[in-house]
């Protein structure tokens, strides 16, 4: 590999670490440029959860190492997640994801609207007890479509968090980046053990992941919700056209 595409694979890295933990989607930058780069498309699948897993892992560590943490809840919606993950990647290896992009651009348009409205929290605490089981049996389904396509899924965590547990946009992200990076380990798992995964492309990958997951977890962190609201509307916006029409 040269060090153009090296330099190429790090700064896609960073650009899709960033958009992953401020809002979600960002493997669509990811996965063409591995694509371009040569991975067949199940590869660059596989090859892309190696950088997401680094991203999720330093994303979290930053948020812990602020005071944001609540690993009881994390711990219970991404062990949710994990079933949903392992046989999401097991139809990845096989089906084509196309049709089910398409429907899911509709789909990401009612998460937007869901994520951009703020929930009522005048009764926070009974509401986020009410809803505790549903979101944890909407977390399996997430944890399928993550496992199976991976792109975009934060935009079917955040919901889960944001109108679900009505928990704020910050916390919203704190909980995602842990509960993805829990998810991707078995996914990962059954692609490698499939061969679908380039360690070295995916090994440099994940250092641009890395640098772009920290700053998006400062970034969360330092400008707050607003920033993450901006954030979420361009990405989920572009996603779905991608979807749609790509």
């Amino acid at each position: 590999m040269t060090l153009s595409l090296l330099l190429i694979l790090v700064l896609a890295g960073i650009a899709t670490g960033f958009v992953n933990v401020m809002a979600a989607g960002g493997s669509l930058i990811s996965m063409p440029v591995l694509i371009l780069l040569g991975l067949p498309p199940a590869a660059a699948n596989g090859t892309n959860r190696v950088a997401i897993l680094v991203q999720n892992v330093t994303a979290a560590v930053s948020f812990r190492s602020r005071g944001y943490s609540d690993l009881k809840l994390s711990l219970s919606l991404a062990l949710c997640t994990v079933p949903g993950a392992i046989a999401g990647a097991v139809f990845a290896i096989e089906i084509d994801p196309v049709l089910f992009k398409r429907i899911l651009a509709g789909v990401l348009i009612g998460a937007l609207i869901l994520i951009l409205t703020k929930p009522d929290t005048s009764e926070e605490k009974k509401q986020r007890r009410r809803h505790l089981v549903t979101a944890h049996i909407a977390a399996v389904f997430a944890g399928f479509y993550g496992g199976f396509i991976q792109a975009g899924v934060g935009f079917l965590v955040m919901p889960i968090l944001h109108r679900l547990l009505c928990l704020d946009l910050v916390r919203v992200n704190m909980h995602k980046v842990f509960i993805i990076g829990a998810f991707n380990v078995p996914a990962l798992l059954v692609f490698a053990l499939h061969g679908q995964v380039w360690w070295l492309e995916g090994c440099v990958l994940a250092i641009g992941n890395a640098v772009g997951g920290w700053l998006g977890a400062h970034t969360t962190m330092s400008r707050g919700e607003g920033a993450v609201r901006l954030v979420v509307c361009l990405a989920v916006i572009g996603m779905a056209i991608k979807l749609a029409f790509g």
